[in-house]
């Protein structure tokens, strides 16, 4: 699950990471408030969106006079931001953060996420911090120094060192940087987060250091935890196809493609759309019933693919064995029978009651075509995908 920078700043002040002085604001009157609470100028504007590069989209301005202050958020409040991480549809930007203008000296960057091929969770710094960090580490990866952290034996104060002496930190700002990595790990362990990220973490003239940007995200299976994260939660910034199929406990996701796609269990479901990219096709989604989905799971998972416009064709793939397949079948029927099926429909299914799960696709009368084996259904689903 993601969060929006004043959130995330919000955990970060819990932790005494220091952060900026700034208020969140939902239109422009409160804008001109959040500006005259601060109490100086400049300030910076800040589109609050889940997605990166606001920058350079026109999503962070500096407005200098109360006059600008109020021009600033007009432009960007309700615009629709396009960065390189929104793709070309954009996000409609709905709320602002209203921030104290600093004086910078220098710029870096700082993340933290889990490493699962050693288990160890990877801390990264650069001095390269700001905009174009993708960039440094795609061209100059020699720039970011890594430490990895074993969560059993905990952050210690050596790697904190060690990555201060990395940033080639004068010693007043080592003093400042190795507590504040420590309480970021903390935040990072203790909530279950699967990116910690600060760029740019800045250097200001009169010696502080401070997180000016903050990205937080969680690892959604942790958020039964922290109901108090739950409450962060924006509907707004995520597909809505998502978040109805997050309602029946489905693990959808939605892609660019024009084949849906129903599977039980992830590694399935992967390689189902590998199988779609060979038949020629586009996955339109990723769609994990998981192996106990009921009649009602599939029904409704079902459903959600259908309401995509871009699905030109469908590919059920199922290994019937807690999910048994007269279930699945049971599930596609009703769901056949409550929305209008105008794409072809491909259903793979071996396991469990296979038989049984043939014989009630076949009896439903509805055009909904078995394959023999997987073989078979990827030559299918390659007649669906050249039209």
């Amino acid at each position: 699950m993601k969060i929006h920078e004043y959130q995330a700043k919000e955990l970060f002040q819990k932790y005494g990471v220091p952060i900026p002085r700034g208020q969140v604001a939902f239109n422009v009157e409160e804008a001109k408030s959040a500006a005259a609470e601060l109490g100086t100028l400049p300030v910076v504007i800040k589109a609050q969106i889940h997605a990166g590069g606001r920058g350079k989209g026109g999503g962070v301005k500096l407005a200098k006079t109360p006059v600008e202050v109020e021009e600033v958020a007009q432009a960007i409040l309700g615009m629709t931001l396009v960065t390189h991480q929104t793709g070309p549809e954009g996000r409609l930007v709905r709320r602002v953060l209203v921030e104290e203008g600093l004086a910078i000296e220098k710029e870096l960057y700082l993340g933290m996420l889990p490493d699962r091929s050693s288990a160890r969770v990877t801390i990264m710094v650069s001095e390269a911090g700001g905009m174009d960090i993708e960039e440094v580490a795609a061209k100059t990866p020699e720039k970011i120094i890594k430490v990895q952290v074993d969560p059993l034996l905990g952050f210690e104060a050596f790697q904190a060192r060690q990555l201060a002496y990395g940033l080639n930190l004068e010693p007043d700002l080592v003093k400042l940087f190795v507590p504040m990595v420590a309480r970021l790990y903390k935040l990072f362990c203790e909530y279950d987060c699967s990116l910690v990220e600060i760029n740019p973490l800045i250097i200001t003239r009169d010696r502080n250091i401070l997180a000016l940007d903050a990205k937080v995200n969680f690892d959604d299976n942790a958020l039964f935890r922290h109901k108090d994260i739950l409450e962060y939660r924006d509907h707004d910034e995520e597909d809505p196809a998502e978040v109805e199929a997050s309602k029946y406990n489905l693990n959808y996701i939605k892609m660019d493609g024009n084949i849906g796609n129903m599977v039980n269990g992830a590694g399935l479901a992967m390689a189902t759309m590998d199988i779609i990219k060979l038949a020629g096709a586009d996955p339109a989604n990723f769609l994990d019933v998981g192996g106990g989905a009921s009649e009602e799971m599939v029904e409704n998972g079902f459903r959600i693919i259908l309401s995509d416009p871009a699905v030109k064709g469908v590919f059920i793939n199922i290994f019937g064995g807690i999910l048994r397949c007269d279930i699945l079948a049971q599930g596609v029927v009703e769901a056949a029978k409550k929305v209008d099926v105008r794409v072809p429909v491909v259903i793979r299914m071996e396991g469990t009651n296979v038989e049984k799960g043939r014989k009630i696709l076949e009896a439903s009368g509805m055009n909904l075509t078995v394959a023999s084996d997987l073989t078979d259904a990827a030559q299918k689903v390659a007649a669906i995908a050249k039209g």
